[in-house]
């Protein structure tokens, strides 16, 4: 996957945050930088170890924020913590590999030729069934190497 510069995802960020009537404090800049940093969806409890400074009940409320702003996709696992990441329209289009077991979730992206096979594939499908698709999200299930 690429990695988008801060800048260009922090301009992304205060834009959807000011549509929303919000804006880009301190803390939700830092929340954005860890969940830029891990690189996967990431537990409450995972952004607060990631960066000190950050106060648990803060972290719920602005992670809510930039949900409801569009900036944040919140991800439900088989465990009982939400996920949180950068929507893919700030980064870049991805899937998860999510273990059944612990919850733990890593991103991955397909090859373009793929990926263009599987969105058609879907579109195909979703036509069968009079259903038009905005875009595809791929979750595969599994059991991790710490599960296993």
């Amino acid at each position: 996957m690429r990695t988008v510069p801060i800048a260009e995802i922090d301009d992304k960020v205060a834009a959807l945050l000011r549509t929303a009537g919000q804006r880009y404090s301190p803390v939700r800049r830092r929340l954005v930088k860890v969940l830029r940093a891990a690189g996967k969806p990431l537990t409450n409890n995972q952004i607060i170890a990631s960066d000190k400074s950050l106060v648990q009940s803060s972290v719920y409320r602005n992670l809510n924020v930039l949900e409801e702003a569009g900036a944040v996709t919140r991800i439900a696992t088989n465990d009982e913590f939400a996920r949180f990441e950068l929507a893919e329209h700030i980064t870049e289009h991805h899937h998860h590999i999510i273990c059944n077991s612990c919850g733990d979730i890593a991103d991955f992206s397909l090859p373009a030729n793929i990926e263009k096979s599987l969105d058609l594939s879907l579109r195909q499908a979703a036509k069968k069934t009079s259903f038009d698709i905005d875009n595809h999200r791929l979750d595969v299930l599994g059991t991790c190497t710490s599960c296993q």
